[in-house]
């Protein structure tokens, strides 16, 4: 059996899926009991609880043999990185206590990284307290989502504006989230001889060229804005980030401008679903 948290969101839906249709038994994960019943008329185990709920997780992880996990995202909590460690912390208990033979877990690039990179040295936590419980673990550092060009549509659909805290022409790996689940699920069904960190690249565009695609997609022009260095943390919290969450957005974005954040694992998988199939999803 396969428990799999995250089914909600588009990674772990995708996992579940892939194992499902292989005829894999499969337990979901999920906080409320409603979005768990399609998973369950589909022939899904169920369990209803919080992955930050070490007593429960150990139940529901009893008796599988492999666990795919994420740090679930809460962008209201006062001290981010924290919410993040006492996550992790609860993870890899349940993780120990359970006996979880192998794991697999949604990463970053730059989880290599103890410092210096944002929320994603909440994933650098993750990673290491796991591997202390002693489960196999893959790692999957994903790169950059594509479906992260919803958060700038309320500014392209109003104003046709497209901000960027990158320069709008420095090509970087952007993935879709249907790769990172499809690899999700082959690393479920074929664990390594050892665990092992997998670098998920993605097709290369720049900012300009997802503003051009986008723009296509709609049906009509959206521009790149640079946005200062100094608007960051003001533009992220205008957008709705607590000031400690668009801080460390900010870092982030600085980790990725400066160079830091790049594929250090084991080997690399390359992700090919192209940006102009992400869009659809992401519009609607």
């Amino acid at each position: 059996m396969y428990v799999i948290a995250g089914v909600s969101g588009r990674v772990g839906s995708v996992a579940a899926n892939q194992l499902l249709e292989q005829g894999k038994q499969v337990k979901v994960i999920v906080r409320d009991a409603k979005k768990g019943e399609a998973w369950s008329k589909r022939g899904a185990g169920v369990a209803v609880g919080e992955l930050q709920d070490r007593a429960f997780l150990t139940g529901a992880l009893k008796g599988a043999t492999g666990f795919f996990t994420l740090l679930p995202q809460k962008y209201d909590v006062p001290d981010f990185f924290a919410f993040q460690k006492e996550t992790a912390n609860e993870i890899a208990a349940a993780v120990k206590n359970s006996g979880m033979p192998h794991v697999v877990v949604l990463s970053s690039l730059g989880a290599d990284l103890e410092a210096g990179t944002g929320p994603i040295k909440g994933l650098h936590y993750l990673e290491n307290a796991l591997r202390k419980t002693g489960t196999k673990l893959t790692a999957i550092r994903a790169s950059y989502f594509q479906e992260n060009v919803g958060n700038f549509l309320v500014p392209v659909r109003q104003a046709g504006f497209f901000p960027s805290l990158l320069d709008p022409d420095y090509p970087f790996p952007q993935v879709a989230t249907v790769d990172i689940g499809k690899l999700v699920a082959e690393s479920l069904l074929s664990p390594p001889a050892k665990s092992e960190v997998v670098d998920l690249l993605g097709p290369l565009y720049s900012q300009r060229q997802v503003a051009e695609k986008l723009g296509k997609a709609l049906g009509k022009p959206v521009n790149v804005v640079a946005v200062p260095r100094e608007g960051w943390v003001p533009g992220l919290m205008q957008g709705g980030f607590s000031k400690n969450l668009a801080e460390l957005y900010a870092e982030m974005s600085d980790a990725f401008a400066n160079g830091l954040v790049s594929p250090k694992g084991d080997r690399i998988v390359q992700g090919t679903t192209r940006l102009e199939d992400t869009l659809p999803h992401v519009l609607g």
